[in-house]
């Protein structure tokens, strides 16, 4: 799910085009264009208008001087379900769906259906590049090892967690200073978890302006936006963990480039010591690689791989109760 980036104004302005008129002169629709930019394939910038974002011309030519264009842009774009997924790598359904369970194969979108079961949505070009990897030839042929499918049947299921990751990535490479930082991580967490390590209520009201508005399904309150929300939202003890550790260094740092306003005869006074998440051992597995590939500190060749090989070996923790477990599509 994603924002509606792609508008469809035509205007343009000197040296720049709105994202809509983008979206048309590269021959995308706008799903494919929100999507590009959300994986850095059309670089924008905000419009100063508040109107959404807008592409510059010479960002334009650039893309047209590509070989293969528009076609080989679309291509890098497509998403496939799970059906379409395994057609792809040449494995059924089923393996498809267990792989993804264990974070070797990464969404990109969800939607859910009227029923509401959630349908993922996987890169085809990240399918790809999963299958022609030779280390991967006995995780597509070979029965699934006793240590997986342990992991399987005590209901591991990483693909939220792994969307969260790259929803994560892609807003923080949109973030703009250290606020905006700590907003999106913020927008990942439940405010219960969030009043746990942010005591100031000052600090709160200002990160709150922060957070990226959340994807939605149905009204509020809904059973759709209640699953949608439980997705969208941490659910793992270590992942929350995590994410507060790191919420708190974001915070120290959007301190220090400048302080939440508050009244003058408030003043602030740092949270009692043990009051603060301390810092947890990182979680490894695909939910730390990924977030290392899209936050682009992992230049090596595992950067390159659509999700990490190995998942955690430990049992997940506990899960709160959600409004219905999606169903695997």
């Amino acid at each position: 799910m994603s924002g509606n980036t792609a508008t469809h104004e035509v205007a343009t302005t000197g040296s720049w085009v709105t994202a809509g008129r983008a979206a048309r002169e590269l021959g995308l629709e706008p799903s494919e264009f929100d999507l590009a930019v959300d994986l850095g394939r059309i670089r924008t910038t905000p419009d100063e208008r508040g109107a959404g974002r807008r592409v510059d011309r010479a960002e334009l030519e650039r893309l047209r001087a590509r070989p293969g264009r528009p076609e080989a842009l679309r291509e890098s774009v497509r998403t496939v379900g799970a059906t379409e997924g395994a057609l792809l790598m040449g494995v059924t359904k089923d393996r498809f769906t267990r792989l993804a369970r264990l974070g070797l194969l990464a969404p990109t979108r969800f939607h859910l259906t009227h029923h509401r079961a959630v349908v993922w949505l996987y890169l085809a070009e990240e399918l790809r590049q999963f299958t022609a990897d030779e280390r991967n030839t006995s995780l597509l042929r070979d029965r699934t090892s006793d240590h997986l499918g342990g992991q399987l049947d005590t209901g591991l299921d990483l693909r939220a967690r792994n969307w969260r990751t790259r929803r994560l990535a892609i807003l923080l490479r949109r973030a703009t200073d250290p606020w905006s930082r700590a907003g999106a991580l913020a927008s990942l967490l439940d405010p219960t978890h969030i009043c746990e390590v942010v005591k100031d209520p000052y600090e709160r009201s200002h990160l709150s302006r922060f957070r990226p508005e959340r994807p939605s399904h149905g009204a509020p309150g809904s059973p759709g936006a209640v699953l949608t929300e439980t997705l969208v939202t941490a659910q793992d003890s270590d992942e929350i963990v995590w994410l507060q550790a790191e919420l708190v260094g974001l915070l120290a740092e959007a301190r220090e480039h400048r302080p939440a306003p508050r009244p003058a005869s408030a003043s602030y006074r740092p949270a009692p010591a043990g009051q603060v998440a301390r810092e947890p051992e990182r979680p490894r597995g695909a939910f730390r690689t990924l977030l290392a590939r899209w936050r682009g500190r992992n230049r090596g060749p595992a950067a390159r791989r659509p999700a990490a090989r190995r998942p955690a070996a430990r049992r997940p923790a506990a899960r709160r109760p959600a409004a219905r477990r999606p169903a695997d599509r």
